[in-house]
């Protein structure tokens, strides 16, 4: 069926001007369509949906576009299905500290509409002001407060999902203790959107912070031994900070115009407690380190200006310079380790490299910026590096060329038989979000 026939059967079952020809708008990230719908209602991703599965069709999955170049090995299906527009509050108990929201919905203007009730969602996107809250589902998105907050599998109690075939089903429940059956929310969550179209997601809220601060405890010396002893005396200690975010030169140079490895030390809760607790990092503080404290609307600013150091897949940079994101995990104190060798890649190699990791989860962004092999090369020497530690390494973010000469995801997995078999059951026509996913899923 060529597009204009494309064209014709889809305007049977969307509106108009709902649905745009795309066909030579060659994306530098991939991941495009032909044509490109935006549904309103869930009835009309149904419709799409079964149209596409019925006549066999490739469907790819976009919300703000944050994540366009994270996995993906086509540069462009048949239909791109935007949730753009498909957006809004389902249903907020305020009392239970639930709510049910669109798919489509960014997470910023969630954030802003909880405000009101003095409520949010315990999570910390990357481009809050686009990235919408189905995308942070579908990748199982997390920032520095993963920490103290979790990811999205901790904050999700149930999901609308929208199968290949056009069937909707429904996993979790509405309330938190809900602890009947499989938790098949796990199922969806991080799983790229290969599975089915999440629709409506419903989420466990917490109450605003009465009172938050920051610590940020710069290493002039770039002592990292200094820094390790430092960190096991505040993980071992009755301390709850939300963060324990490692920094990098290079980043905190960006972020505080200081340039040496930067702990960033955050605490939410009632005034006192937090007080308390900043007294006590006084107390520890190494010598020959630097003590900044921010409070309040200072530390928000902080982390404001930390989510928008990632490329941006709904605003990718000009063709002459490559960016690269890569999400690496380890044992909690290799993050270290990786930082490290972060910095003597920056030296080996003609790139920009921004690097953090969080102390007490092992999890790690390194973005660089550069000339594309050097970045490939970098990659694979990161790699290389952080499998001698027993670790992975993702790439998040990278232009759809270079993802044919890059293994996205690593080597595949052993259970990956297990993964086969349920993208096999759920979508044996593989025409969602094709390619997608751990060893071309």
């Amino acid at each position: 069926m060529i597009v204009a026939e494309l064209l014709t059967e889809l305007k049977t079952i969307l509106p108009e001007e709902q649905i745009i020809e795309t066909r030579n708008q060659n994306h530098p990230l991939g991941n495009s369509g032909q044509v490109t719908v935006y549904p309103k209602l869930e009835e009309e991703i149904v419709s799409v949906l079964k149209f596409a599965n019925d006549n066999g069709k490739t469907i790819t999955v976009v919300g703000g576009g944050t994540k366009r170049g994270y996995g993906g090995l086509t540069e462009s299906a048949d239909i791109l299905l935007s949730l753009a527009n498909y957006k809004g509050i389902i249903e907020h108990v305020v009392g239970d500290m639930t709510l049910t929201v669109k798919a489509g919905t960014t997470f910023k203007e969630l954030q802003n509409y909880l405000a009101g009730h003095n409520q949010k969602v315990s999570l910390d996107p990357a481009w809050p002001e686009y990235s919408t809250i189905g995308g942070i589902v579908a990748s199982n998105e997390s920032g520095p407060k993963r920490l103290g907050y979790g990811s999205s599998r901790d904050v999700v109690i149930g999901l609308r999902i929208v199968y290949p075939d056009g069937k909707v089903i429904r996993s979790g429940g509405k309330v938190v203790k809900n602890v009947a059956g499989y938790d098949m929310n796990k199922l969806f969550i991080g799983s790229m959107g290969t599975l089915g179209v999440v629709s409506e997601i419903t989420l466990k809220l917490r109450p605003q912070a009465k009172y938050e601060s920051l610590i940020l405890v710069s290493f002039p010396e770039g002592n990292l031994e200094e820094v390790g002893a430092f960190a096991i005396k505040l993980l071992d200690s009755m301390l709850e900070p939300i963060t324990l975010e490692l920094v990098s030169p290079a980043l905190a140079e960006s972020l505080t115009g200081e340039k040496s490895f930067t702990l960033a030390i955050s605490f939410e809760d009632v005034e006192s407690s937090v007080h308390y607790q900043e007294d006590f990092v006084r107390k520890i503080q190494p010598n020959n380190t630097k003590l900044n404290l921010l409070q309040q609307q200072q530390a928000r600013t902080f982390w404001e200006k930390f989510y928008k150091q990632s490329p941006n897949g709904a605003a990718p940079t000009p063709e002459q310079e490559t960016e690269c994101t890569l999400k690496i995990g380890v044992k909690n104190l290799d993050v270290i380790k990786v930082l490290k060798e972060s910095q003597l890649l920056h030296d080996s190699f003609n790139l920009d490299i921004k690097a953090n990791g969080g102390l007490g989860h092992g999890l790690c962004h390194v973005h660089l910026k550069g000339a594309s092999q050097d970045v490939v090369s970098a990659i694979q020497q990161l790699r290389d590096f952080v499998e001698s530690l027993e670790g992975y390494v993702i790439v998040k973010h990278l232009p759809y060329n270079l993802r044919q000469k890059v293994n996205v995801w690593g080597e595949t997995p052993s259970y990956f038989f297990l993964l086969e078999g349920i993208k096999q059951k759920v979508d044996p026509r593989r025409m969602l979000n094709p390619k997608r996913f751990v060893g071309g899923i």
